[in-house]
C-alpha cells in the first residue's frame, strides 16, 4: 500500500478564532492508540471544548472528543481522555513561558493527518472581550459589503 501524502483535515475549531486573539501557532504530534487513529481516519473528532497545558515539562491535550471506533473490541479507547503531545523541548519551554505570563492559553485549532501522521495545530491565544468580538464581526460585515459594492459596480460598468 502506498504511503499517504499531503494533508487531510479531520476537525477544526472555528469558534477559537472568534473567541481568541491568536498570537502564535505550533504543530504537534499526538500519542494515540490504534482505535483512536482508525476513528480519526473516519473523520470523527471534535475540538470544541479542547485545551492543552504543560505539566512537568510535558505537553498534554485534554477534553478533545474522539469517539470510540465502531469496529473496535472491548479494549476501545476512552473518548475524552488526555493525550500526550509531541513537541520539542525548546517549544515546550517557550510555550510554558508565554502561558505562565497570564492571560494566555493554549488551544487546539485543527486536527489533521500530515503524510499519514496525526497532528494538531496549537495556538497560544488571548481571550477576546465581548466588544472585541462585536468589532471583529462589524469589520467583517463592512468588508463584505464593500466587496459586494465593488463587484456590482464592476458588473454594471462592463
Amino acid at each position: 500500500m502506498p504511503r499517504e501524502r499531503g494533508q487531510k483535515v479531520v476537525a477544526t475549531n472555528r469558534k477559537a478564532r472568534h473567541d481568541y486573539h491568536i498570537e502564535d501557532t505550533y504543530e504537534a504530534g499526538l500519542v494515540l492508540s490504534g482505535s483512536e487513529v482508525k476513528s480519526l481516519r473516519e473523520g470523527r473528532a471534535s475540538l470544541v471544548d479542547g485545551y492543552a497545558y504543560i505539566d512537568a515539562g510535558e505537553a498534554w491535550l485534554d477534553a478533545v472528543h474522539i469517539p470510540e471506533y465502531v469496529g473496535g473490541t472491548w479494549n476501545n479507547h476512552a473518548p475524552k481522555r488526555k493525550r500526550k503531545l509531541l513537541l520539542h523541548k525548546t517549544q515546550i519551554l517557550k510555550i510554558q513561558g508565554k502561558v505562565s505570563q497570564g492571560g494566555y492559553t493554549l488551544i487546539p485549532l485543527s486536527l489533521y493527518f500530515s503524510d499519514g501522521r496525526a497532528k494538531v495545530e496549537l495556538a497560544i491565544a488571548k481571550g477576546k472581550r465581548e466588544y472585541d468580538k462585536r468589532q471583529a464581526l462589524r469589520e467583517r460585515q463592512d468588508n463584505l459589503e464593500a466587496r459586494r459594492a465593488m463587484s456590482t459596480k464592476r458588473h454594471l460598468g462592463e
